[in-house]
Formats: structure tokens, C-alpha cells, sequence
């Protein structure tokens, strides 16, 4: 007798349709299981029967087939364990096979009978509804799944045995509630830094527009400081991105209880990561750092001191918004439009340029230090400043004298209200900051005067700025504008622009 279940194999965030199908016909007693599975598939034989058991659900003497549909698809992860026994239960008659086949099913089982939470929940979900299915899953799932929709039929329960009564019909599950994450301690506030005026105006700039920012300073200067805060004045996901940002991190299995939030992720990494942390890979191909920050911030400190190889790794995710992962079996793309966030000391020993300080290795020692970040890296970064070591005056000044985030968070959302609505007029709808415009749009949304293109001409020839520096450029000037309820980008624009883009040198 042969029956199936619906389940999901998954590339990245998508949720692929896979068929596991079981068959128990006489033979000596075995449990087979055959579909291109890896380790952690392999062991679910194991696991189905003593959770069977434990269930006081007993398998037959005969030779049990499982195959996971179709063949040649590389199938990975604990989560097929449920729809496994419940094929199993099917197929000997303890569960209606009826009952199971307007649902899709994901989860780990324990040796007691008790269904484990599986990552990539959300994205199996949204896979069920778009395929007119319900699912079926763990009951600490339930809360993750919910948020696929209401109209999404969800049995979430917690044992093998307590499913088996919903599908019988003896004790139906209720139908889970979407959690969501309330943090319990409020972001950092930008009043808390003092002085650094020309730091915290390119960090409200870098928020309105979406901009990537590198903060170069001594040690102590408050760039980590600053970073931190960045979130404090950017608006919360729209409903959207929520939904993109919770489907990775489904994947990667950091929903905690399945409960979501609108906050931006931020993300800071070691500087000893490696290229697969960062932008994702290993064995299973799960995403990275830059995956996980879609969305919002990855900060990267000591910059110089990840490896140049690592570094260059994420050009393309910050041109593209996307890292694409190939390996010879698979081909994974992962969302990362990400803000970026780098800190670095100006020199190996940190002091280069602070006054009364003189290096022993002079020009040389700041020279080879900031060799170690590549020109295309650099290219990528709109907006450089330094940041010099705070003052005395500057500590002992009332904490009062610095605004607060909430007062930055307003005109940052006002500005990004503006983007939205003249992407809207120019019909690119998936739009909503600056950052993520392309030439030709950009080029449309400036339009400059004869002043400002003059001092763009002259700029550009100067300087030697390449194409993208060009548009990065024009992309600021933008946001600059928003920031000053500017609907034309005049030749006062451009220019901040461009002293924040012609202090990176290797424009």
C-alpha cells in the first residue's frame, strides 16, 4: 500500500515542492529511505519509529520504502521526519490518508513523540497557501506560520499522538495566533553622544537615503557609538520588507518563538569572519551576515582588519542587493540589500593625524594600513568622514545640548515619506530610498541646474570619478534635498555631496 504527503525542500527562500511517498509491501524488515537525502534525513528512519513507538503506534514486520520526490533533488534538514511518519501512520492504516491531502507538513520528531520548531517554517507556509493547502507543523511553529495569512488552514500541535487525535477527529488543535516580538530595552539614543556635529549629519544622511557610510577616526572617537545608534532614527520595516526580513531569518532559524518584529536588523560581525559567514555558504548553503541585514545595517568595524578577500566578497551584494551562491549542485540567491556601516582607526597604531602625535613609520604606516581596503570596495561607499577624538568641552557639555534620536527619526521619515512618493510618480514602485535608485532614474530625479553640473564637470575631471562615484554623488545630493524639503537639487547639494565622496581618495 502506498501513500503520500506534501512537503518542501528548500533553495534559499523559496520553498521547493517535494512528494514523500511511502510504501510497505512484504519483505524482510527494513526501513529504506531514498530521494538524494544527507545525513540528517537519513537518521529520520530512526527517529520515526521510536517516536512511533513511543506513540504506541507499532510498524509492521515488512520492508517500508520511503522516497522523497523527485529523485534527483538534494534533500536537507530534520524537518522531513514529520511528513515521514505521518506516511507511515497512512499507510498502516493509523490515520486516514484523506485527511492528509489538503495539507503540507514540516517538523522534527522526538524519540517521545514530541514535534521539534524546524527552520523555514514562514516560507513553507506562504509555499502551502499559494498551493491551496493547509499546513502542518510543530506547535512552537504555529506562531510563525500564522503569519502567512488567516485565511492559511494550520494544524500546529505538540506530539505525534496529539496530531493523530486532530486528524481522526477525537481532540481538534486550536488554530495558532501570530506572535510578535516586543523587545524589552529601547534602542540607544543619539543624545548620549557628545559633540561630533559633522559625524551625526552624515549619519542622519546616511539614514534618509539608505546611503553606505565609512567613519575614519582614533580609537575612542565614538564611531562604534554612532553605529549603534542608527537605528534609533530609522523608520521600522514596512509590511513588505517584514516579510522578506522574516523569511530569511526563518531560514536560518533565529525567529525566537516565532515572533517577529518591525525593527531593522543590525548586524556587526567579527572582523575574523570568514567569507561563508559573511555572505553566506557551508555545507548547506545558509545565508550570511549581509543576508541576515537585508533590510537594515551591517556594520563592519576595524574594517581594515577583515580579510581583503572577505571584503571584496560583498561587492556584488552591495551593487546588487543580492548574493547569488553557486556551488556545483546548487545555485542559491538570497536578498541583501543591506545598508553598510564601517568603522576604522586611520592607521595601524590608530593616531595618524591627531594632533601632537607622531608616527615612528610616518605616511607609510597609514599608507599601508588603508591599502588594505581595495578602490572597488571604497567605490561603494557614498559618504566618508572623519571622525576626530571628542574634546574635553565637548564631554563636559550638558547632555541636554544633544538632540535625540526621536527628533532625527522625524525628519529622516519625512524625507523618506518624499523618495517614496516621487518613486511612486515615477512609477518604480518597489523603491523607497535614494541608495537603491539606478542611473538613469537618479539622473531623472536630479536633473540638475547649469551651476550644479558645472561643479560636477569640474568634480568629475578633477577628481577622476567613475561612473558610479557619478551617480552616488547625485544620489546624496538627492537625499540632501529631501532632508531640506527641497524639491530641486541646487548647486549647495551637490557640493556637501561631494565633499563627502571626495574624502575617500580612491574615487
Amino acid at each position: 500500500m502506498g501513500t503520500r504527503v506534501a512537503t518542501v525542500a528548500f533553495e534559499g527562500i523559496e520553498a521547493v515542492p517535494v512528494d514523500v511517498q511511502v510504501q510497505i509491501a512484504p519483505g524482510n524488515p527494513n526501513f529504506i529511505l531514498v530521494g538524494l537525502p544527507d545525513k540528517a534525513v537519513k537518521e529520520s528512519g530512526e527517529r520515526v519509529r521510536a517516536a512511533l513507538f513511543a506513540s504506541g503506534i507499532g510498524l509492521p514486520p515488512k520492508r517500508i520504502t520511503v522516497n522523497l520526490a523527485p529523485a534527483d533533488l538534494p534533500k536537507e534538514g530534520s524537518h522531513y521526519d514529520l511528513p515521514i511518519a505521518l506516511g507511515v501512520m497512512a499507510a498502516i492504516g493509523a490515520i486516514p490518508q484523506d485527511a492528509l491531502d489538503g495539507y503540507l507538513a514540516l517538523g522534527e520528531l522526538g524519540l517521545d513523540g514530541r514535534l521539534a520548531h524546524v527552520g523555514g517554517v514562514l516560507p513553507a507556509a506562504i509555499a502551502a497557501q499559494s498551493r491551496d493547502l493547509g499546513l502542518i507543523c510543530a506547535a512552537p511553529s504555529g506562531p510563525e506560520a500564522a503569519w502567512a495569512g488567516e485565511g492559511l488552514d494550520i494544524v500546529a500541535a505538540e506530539s505525534l499522538l496529539a496530531l493523530a487525535n486532530h486528524l481522526t477527529g477525537h481532540q481538534r488543535a486550536p488554530r495558532p495566533l501570530p506572535a510578535r516580538h516586543v523587545p524589552g530595552a529601547a534602542l540607544p539614543d543619539l543624545s548620549e553622544v557628545r559633540g561630533q556635529q559633522v559625524a551625526r549629519r552624515a549619519l542622519e544622511v546616511a539614514a534618509a537615503g539608505g546611503h553606505n557610510l565609512l567613519m575614519i577616526g582614533p580609537p575612542g572617537a565614538g564611531k562604534s557609538m554612532l553605529a549603534a545608534r542608527l537605528p534609533s532614527i530609522l523608520p521600522p520595516l514596512n509590511p513588505r520588507e517584514l516579510l522578506d526580513v522574516s523569511m530569511i531569518q526563518s531560514i536560518a532559524g533565529e525567529l525566537v518563538g516565532g515572533a517577529i518584529s518591525d525593527r531593522r536588523p543590525f548586524r556587526a560581525p567579527h572582523h575574523s569572519a570568514s567569507m561563508a559567514a559573511l555572505v553566506g555558504g557551508g555545507l548547506r548553503v545558509r545565508p550570511g551576515e549581509v543576508s541576515l541585514a537585508h533590510n537594515g545595517v551591517l556594520f563592519l568595524d576595524e574594517l581594515p582588519e577583515f580579510a581583503p578577500g572577505v571584503l571584496d566578497s560583498l561587492r556584488q551584494p552591495l551593487e546588487s542587493g543580492e548574493t547569488v551562491i553557486a556551488r556545483a549542485n546548487a545555485r542559491i540567491s538570497y536578498p541583501s540589500r543591506v545598508q553598510l556601516i564601517a568603522a576604522m582607526n586611520p592607521c595601524k597604531c590608530g593616531l595618524a593625524g591627531t594632533p601632537g602625535h607622531t608616527c615612528r613609520r610616518g605616511a607609510a604606516c597609514a599608507d599601508d594600513y588603508q591599502a588594505r581596503v581595495s578602490g572597488p570596495f571604497l567605490d561603494r561607499i557614498d559618504i566618508r568622514i572623519d571622525v576626530p577624538a571628542v574634546t574635553a568641552a565637548d564631554m563636559i557639555a550638558p547632555a541636554t545640548a544633544s538632540e535625540s534620536s526621536a527628533a532625527v527619526a522625524a525628519r529622516v521619515a519625512a524625507a523618506r515619506d518624499r523618495q517614496r512618493q516621487r518613486f511612486l510618480e515615477h512609477g518604480a514602485t518597489g523603491l523607497h530610498t535614494n541608495a537603491a535608485a539606478g542611473p538613469s532614474l537618479i539622473e531623472a530625479m536630479v536633473n540638475p541646474d547649469r551651476e550644479s553640473q558645472a561643479l560636477l564637470l569640474q568634480a568629475a575631471e578633477r577628481f577622476n570619478l567613475s561612473a558610479r562615484a557619478y551617480h552616488r554623488v547625485l544620489k546624496v545630493a538627492r537625499t540632501l534635498a529631501d532632508l531640506a524639503g527641497s524639491d530641486r537639487v541646487t548647486r549647495p547639494h551637490i557640493a556637501e555631496a561631494l565633499s563627502y565622496r571626495l574624502n575617500l581618495g580612491k574615487a
